[in-house]
């Protein structure tokens, strides 16, 4: 899955989503198998205007096979598939003719299993892969399956996309008792169930998942994990379990470090969502840690201060130790930004005037 883990389902409703130079580029997107049809979970999908000699545009492909990319200069490409272990300026595979158009999402799949790459191969391997493919029919049967299963996680994200969760629960659900090995399929079902509101259920689905996810027989995920983990964490804070949440954003954190600050940018945000002031200003002091330079959190941080605002006996407004620096430091990172005038009403029923001296929290 790209594994798609951007902002939690409360933060993604909170912020606005900006798209650059959307007017002028284009995007690509499509799945990497192998020779036998598997989905092949590792490498890099390059994009070259000068026959692969260099590669213009470099995208990861996920643990399910996938890849994206956008910000694509329009024109007519070579697809170019490297595997982590390729040597440098050796390539896997080559598809001419990729045409990007501006404004459109091209689909591009890199089948390893087209009779174009098979016929290239050296004699040897291919006879290998026919006697593979003979002696592992049960193996060949189980990959369709396993198509099948992909075929409906598409299906379900795009279904969580529409909010048509009812929909996406279900196919999960069926699944699951496919495949239940599989902790992206759990996964999954807990991010169609939180949408539908059915937090413990989503619970349960997400710690299957973690379980699965953490088995010692595997390679562990950490963006899958992280993700989960945090979603987790997203079910227990709805569900008034603050403890428990804060522990799963802290495992999130731990799981994938290069996403702290998102987790616990969107652990504030549950609790903002919640009502709940204090567990709010503690995980937004957590995100600005781990990401100092966001402005977000210090938004989050003075909402959930201002709300402990007192009036002295001359009727003037006094907020807490800590809630107007925060605002301020909101200002100086995001002077325009979505929660800027709000900020500033707040600063101005303080008599407080604009700096940016703000310290954030050391690491």
């Amino acid at each position: 899955m790209k594994l798609r883990f951007l902002l939690s389902l409360s933060i993604a409703a909170l912020l606005p989503v900006a798209i650059a130079n959307a007017q002028n580029t284009g995007k690509i997107h499509g799945r990497v198998t192998d020779p036998t049809g598997v989905p092949k979970g590792a490498g890099t999908i390059s994009l070259s205007n000068d026959n692969g000699r260099t590669l213009k545009y470099n995208f990861p492909v996920s643990a399910t096979g996938d890849f994206t990319g956008d910000g694509i200069t329009p024109g007519t490409y070579a697809m170019v598939y490297r595997l982590p272990e390729t040597p440098a300026g050796q390539i896997v595979d080559q598809i001419e003719g990729i045409k990007i158009e501006v404004g459109q999402d091209t689909q591009a799949d890199e089948d390893l299993s087209r009779p174009e790459y098979i016929n290239k191969l050296p004699a040897d391997q291919r006879k290998q892969i026919e006697e593979f493919k003979k002696k592992n029919a049960e193996v060949v049967k189980g990959n369709q399956v396993v198509k099948n299963l992909n075929a409906d996680l598409n299906e379900a994200r795009a279904d969580d996309k529409d909010k048509k969760y009812d929909q996406a629960e279900a196919l999960m659900l069926k699944d699951t008792g496919l495949k239940p090995d599989s902790e992206l399929l759990w996964y999954e079902l807990g991010i169609a169930q939180m949408g539908l509101k059915k937090y413990d259920d989503a619970a349960t689905s997400l710690k299957k998942a973690l379980e699965l996810g953490t088995d010692p027989k595997k390679k562990p995920n950490p963006e899958l994990l992280g993700g989960t983990h945090s979603i987790l964490g997203e079910a227990y804070g709805r569900s008034n379990k603050p403890t428990d949440a804060a522990a799963e954003y802290d495992a999130a954190a731990k799981a994938n470090p290069a996403k702290a600050g998102t987790y616990y940018t969107n652990e504030a945000v549950v609790f903002s969502n919640v009502g709940n002031a204090d567990a709010q200003a503690a995980a937004a002091d957590k995100a600005i840690t781990a990401d100092p330079a966001q402005a977000l959190p210090y938004y989050l941080k003075g909402q959930a201060l201002v709300s402990k605002m007192t009036v002295d006996a001359k009727g003037n407004y006094i907020a807490p130790p800590g809630c107007i620096e925060a605002y301020q430091k909101y200002l100086e990172l995001a002077p325009t930004g979505q929660y800027a005038n709000d900020v500033k009403a707040v600063l101005e029923a303080t008599k407080t005037q604009v700096t940016t001296k703000y310290k954030a929290p050391k690491k």
